[in-house]
């Protein structure tokens, strides 16, 4: 399994979650086998600046299972249960953190949206 996680920073596992998903500087993507860490890469953002649909895409094509984000919106997140990838919103913490709290499944969704929410949602 692959897990995608929006970052704020490039520090490896212990890089900590975006607050907006689509306008992060980078996507940690996590290997997970057997219920542990395997291997992870931390990408920088290619569509910091995108259309509707185009993160989601390629989080898919990184082969991402599940996308842990803080603040994501109903589109985006239809956009990904389209494209077979789980969206979980409201997290918080690093991106360690996460996956080991997926992992024992005690991660779920919660609603959460960001207080500046309208500062990047011109698309």
């Amino acid at each position: 399994m692959k897990i995608a996680i929006p970052t704020i920073d490039n520090n490896g596992l212990k890089s900590r979650i975006s607050e907006h998903f689509g306008h992060s500087p980078f996507f940690a993507f996590v290997t997970v086998e057997n219920n542990e860490i395997v291997s992870h890469e931390i990408e920088t953002n290619p569509f910091e600046q995108h259309e509707p649909g185009e993160i989601p895409g390629y989080v898919k094509s990184k082969g991402a299972d599940v996308i842990i984000t803080r603040g994501m919106g109903g589109r985006a997140r239809q956009f990904f249960e389209t494209l077979g990838v789980h969206a979980i919103t409201g997290a918080s913490g690093t991106v360690e953190e996460l996956v080991r709290t997926y992992i024992e499944g005690e991660l779920s969704s919660v609603e959460y949206e960001p207080e500046d929410r309208g500062k990047f949602h011109e698309h």
